[in-house]
């Protein structure tokens, strides 16, 4: 048997991968650790398979200078970690004119229906990425807005900007660019990815003041009753590079880590020439490209601001002054790469749409556009309404038998690791390990596809041995590698507890959803029967105590005024002798069993108020 001939070959395109987040630095997705490649098979001919690999294994254990953010096979995403040559590519990553064919992988756009957007990206047939927009709930998030400042906040070092959309966004002091600052007008400009640090500002109510106007971009959607998040640092990504008015620096990505590609990077950057009092960041896209297709995205860029900047001195606040794309060319912009070989549309249009993006940013891989014009809708298709159905459920099911359980508040997400049916193994040890490794990887998924975040707190089955624990953690921490939204993972605590934090860019799939049920108010419980009886015989207690009130009219749901008229009928009329008062129990079909109204009369007949 001969060892398998690896080859790797230099991109031809190298296509964009992730967006750039908290549009004020480039994002950092967490970093994957080294771990030893496999090594090969061996047979009886030992010394003829080694000696015809062995002119391989160094291109096989490139790491690859772009991290890829789909998600790679297993056998594949420890196999590219230890670096030798940083110029050469694994095969995982290979041009754009030949896909990879290591792991199918599509992207459905469904736009048949004008009032919700979908995109969903496939892996072998399995939904891995979800992306939802409706007509009425465009989001903001990137776009740039003149506003005017209504209110300072000096305890909170904080102020609340009127920005034109009826909600006011929230502008901390550590997202004030130093231009605002007093005294300023000689200071140095910040660098790119260096912001003046916090104990170096000023105080907020220096710096700005109730009516003051100002530039602002939004930089995560408002939750609840928190308001949009804003920053003064602009930035507009392009397809290779990111423009940040108001900064003095060329910055790299810090996905990008090989010092040699950065140091190269950096060179081409300075030979463009950029004006002064303008930053520029280089994405991971722009690694590998020609001198002439970046100045041809910086002079892109440069033109765009300048009619930004026309807008800015014209128009009155509030305003809207750029918007970012539509979820369409945004998703295929940030998420397309070399590895998706195809993208199917349910709207000629939409594939239209796509094509001319593509020809303009890669031209070679317009070919893989198609449309889809069969009586099933799109989705179902592809078997993708039912993944959806089963995201919405709090219990997920696990491949082995096991299962997690995912529940989340305003604040946290609590994600439980069950074992269920799984004993495949007669040591408890070994089993709750393949259980974690499992979950580990579902719960990576479940969080892109949910979009959850915040403080997430993971509780894994007990393993006693300590590299079982890391083993762990190194899968979570592989599985969340490949998500756009920036995350740090804690070590595992002597409890089991996995504690993790995701960005939140916008409310979460099930708020996006779904709505708080008006009779239990979100909590899922309601009370009993004879719990809510024996809370309503407390307050006809409390109102046969005040003389004013003659005659008390008391509505409850059905279950709960049979408790009333049957079992405390006895304590009803008692009541009604004692203290010389008519109490009337009425039956309402549209009031839950938690749910009580009072009708309170006096002598005269008038209505008095209920206070408990």
């Amino acid at each position: 048997m001969t060892a398998r001939r690896r080859t790797s070959r230099k991109p031809k395109d190298t296509l964009e991968e992730n967006k750039t987040e908290n549009q004020t630095t480039d994002t950092t997705d967490t970093a994957n650790t080294g771990e030893s490649a496999q090594k090969p098979s061996t047979t009886k001919k030992r010394s003829h398979s080694r000696r015809r690999s062995k002119p391989k294994t160094e291109d096989a254990n490139q790491k690859t200078p772009d991290a890829a953010p789909d998600p790679k096979p297993a056998s594949q995403s420890n196999r590219h970690k230890r670096t030798s040559k940083p110029d050469q590519q694994p095969q995982d990553n290979s041009s754009a004119d030949k896909p990879t064919t290591t792991a199918s992988r599509e992207m459905i756009v469904n736009t048949a229906q004008e009032q919700e957007c979908r995109i969903a990206v496939l892996e072998s047939g399995r939904l891995e990425e979800l992306y939802t927009e409706r007509a009425g709930g465009t989001t903001h998030v990137g776009n740039i807005y003149k506003g005017v400042v209504t209110n300072v906040e000096p305890s909170i070092q904080a102020c609340f900007i009127d920005f034109g959309i009826g909600q006011n966004g929230f502008l901390h002091i550590s997202d004030l660019q130093s231009t605002y600052f007093p005294n300023n007008a000689n200071a140095p400009k910040e660098r790119v990815g260096r912001k003046r640090p916090r104990r170096d500002r000023p105080p907020i109510q220096e710096c700005l003041k109730r009516g003051q106007e100002l530039i602002v971009q939004v930089i995560k959607e408002g939750i609840g009753t928190k308001g949009p998040t804003l920053t003064t640092y602009l930035s507009i990504p392009g397809r290779f590079l990111v423009l940040m008015p108001g900064m003095n620096r060329l910055g790299i990505s810090r996905k990008i880590e090989d010092e040699s590609i950065r140091a190269k990077a950096r060179e081409i950057l300075q030979q463009l020439e950029p004006p002064k009092d303008t930053g520029f960041i280089i994405r991971t896209a722009g690694i590998d490209r020609t001198k002439r297709d970046l100045q041809r995205d910086m002079n892109y860029l440069l033109r765009l601001w300048e009619k930004v900047s026309q807008k800015i001195k014209s128009a009155p606040a509030p305003a809207a002054i750029y918007q970012e794309s539509d979820l369409v060319i945004r998703t295929v912009r940030d998420v397309f790469n070399s590895n998706i070989t195809r993208i199917i549309c349910d709207t000629e249009a939409t594939a239209k749409k796509i094509r001319d993006f593509l020809s303009i940013a890669m031209p070679r891989t317009k070919c893989r556009i198609s449309y889809y014009d069969g009586e099933t809708p799109i989705f179902a298709k592809h078997k993708i309404e039912q993944e959806i159905e089963r995201i919405h459920s709090r219990h997920v099911p696990l491949r082995s038998g096991g299962s997690i359980v995912i529940d989340s508040t305003e604040a946290i997400v609590a994600i439980d690791v069950n074992s269920g049916k799984y004993r495949a193994h007669e040591d408890a040890e070994t089993t709750s390990y393949k259980i974690n490794i499992e979950a580990a990887t579902e719960i990576a998924r479940q969080l892109r596809l949910r979009d959850l975040g915040g403080v997430i707190i993971m509780d894994f089955i007990d393993m006693i041995q300590e590299k079982h624990r890391r083993a762990v953690e190194k899968a979570l921490r592989d599985a969340v590698s490949s998500d756009r939204a920036r995350t740090k993972i804690l070590r595992t605590s002597q409890f089991g507890i996995i504690e993790m934090t995701r960005q939140r860019m916008r409310p979460s799939l099930k708020r996006s959803t779904f709505m708080d049920c008006p009779h239990c108010r979100g909590t899922g419980l309601m009370k009993t029967p004879e719990s809510m009886t024996i809370e309503v015989m407390r307050q006809i207690q409390s109102c046969v105590s005040k003389s004013v009130i003659a005659q008390i009219n008391v509505s409850v749901a059905p279950d709960v005024a049979s408790h009333l008229l049957n079992r405390n009928r006895a304590a009803i009329t008692e009541l009604e002798k004692t203290n010389h008062k008519t109490i009337t129990v009425l039956a309402d079909r549209n009031l839950s069993n938690d749910q009580v109204q009072f009708n309170n009369l006096d002598d005269r007949g008038s209505i008095i108020p209920y206070k408990e």
